[in-house]
């Protein structure tokens, strides 16, 4: 538990720290967001507010990660994989952002390949838990146990893929992605504690701490964007975590909002093709709420209390299940 501590207070004091030299940086080398012309009119004001803040973000929590893995004598093989898989996605949503900020608009990489690259790196630790990891194609709901055998390589490629892409979706609004975020990682963090997955508890908690301080410069009206290098990059190690940890069921409350982002597009783009019409005013759904008239700072707000309300009753879930009743 003092580790857990350890990890969430270095990722907030190295993200705090990291990030005014950085913004100064990227302030100098007019490295700013280009907005959307399809985003709300609202959103023309952040143009050119610095981006890919996710550099500070993920260098604090790899190092509060890597110096408390050290002081728990924790520094193992699937602390690597974790934090190696971190790293490419990092790279991957840099690479997106490089060539948006290149190109002076919003056209990165090509769909076809961001989820190339993402679904290469969701390899590296899908392959590492059915190699190595004891019952590392076994699916668990509960007490019940699912031996998925070659399927579940496809279900845990999905899972980080689409949490990469959920938090990417979700990361619209000043602070939303952040602080939604904070509360998702907390929960990891205390299930991978309960469970002994120590690794990715304290991952999980320097995730959060990093987060937290993110927050700082993120909260409206923000300084700076996370942008694809952090988004990615974040997303990709919450669906990690679940895959290394083996609660890839309780991912669907952990990160409520992620899905219900990407569910929103879903449900949008398939109505739309469908019958021309459309479900929400625009999607994902943190944009429909904008154009319903909530301000940013409501919808950050409301969103964030829903992430800890879900990420409560994931570790709530996982007391239960942990003693059988379910």
């Amino acid at each position: 538990m003092i580790m857990i501590a350890v990890s969430f207070l270095l990722g907030l004091i190295l993200c705090l720290l990291f990030g005014v030299p950085y913004i100064e940086f990227l302030k100098k080398k007019m490295i700013g967001q280009y907005v959307k012309d399809l985003a709300p009119e609202t959103h023309a004001k952040k143009q050119g507010t610095p981006t890919t803040g996710g550099v500070f973000i993920i260098l604090a929590l790899i190092a509060a990660s890597v110096i408390t893995l050290m002081l728990a004598q924790r520094l193992t093989t699937d602390a690597f994989i974790i934090i190696m898989t971190l790293i490419f996605y990092t790279f991957a949503g840099f690479q997106d952002d490089y060539i948006k900020i290149k190109g002076k608009g919003n056209d990165g990489l090509t769909p076809k390949g961001k989820f190339l690259r993402q679904v290469a790196i969701a390899l590296l630790p899908t392959i590492y838990v059915i190699m190595v990891k004891p019952f590392g194609t076994y699916f668990a709901i509960g007490s019940l146990e699912f031996n998925l055998g070659w399927f579940y390589p496809l279900l845990s490629v999905f899972i980080i893929t689409g949490a990469s892409n959920a938090y990417n979706l979700t990361d619209g609004l000043d602070g939303l992605a952040a602080s939604t975020g904070v509360f998702s990682f907390i929960a990891c963090a205390v299930i991978g504690l309960l469970s002994g997955c120590h690794e990715a508890a304290i991952i999980s908690a320097a995730a959060a701490g990093a987060l937290a301080g993110f927050l700082k410069y993120n909260k409206p009206k923000a300084q700076v964007f996370m942008g694809d290098t952090g988004s990615l990059a974040i997303g990709g190690l919450l669906g990690t975590l679940a895959v290394m940890g083996k609660f890839e069921f309780l991912l669907i409350f952990i990160a409520a909002i992620f899905v219900a982002e990407t569910l929103s597009v879903i449900i949008q783009v398939t109505s739309y093709k469908l019958t021309k019409k459309r479900v929400f005013k625009m999607a994902p759904v943190h944009h429909h709420f904008e154009l319903c008239g909530w301000s940013e700072k409501k919808i950050v707000t409301v969103f964030a209390i829903t992430s800890l309300i879900f990420s409560a009753i994931a570790v709530i879930l996982f007391l239960i299940f942990s003693r059988g009743i379910l």
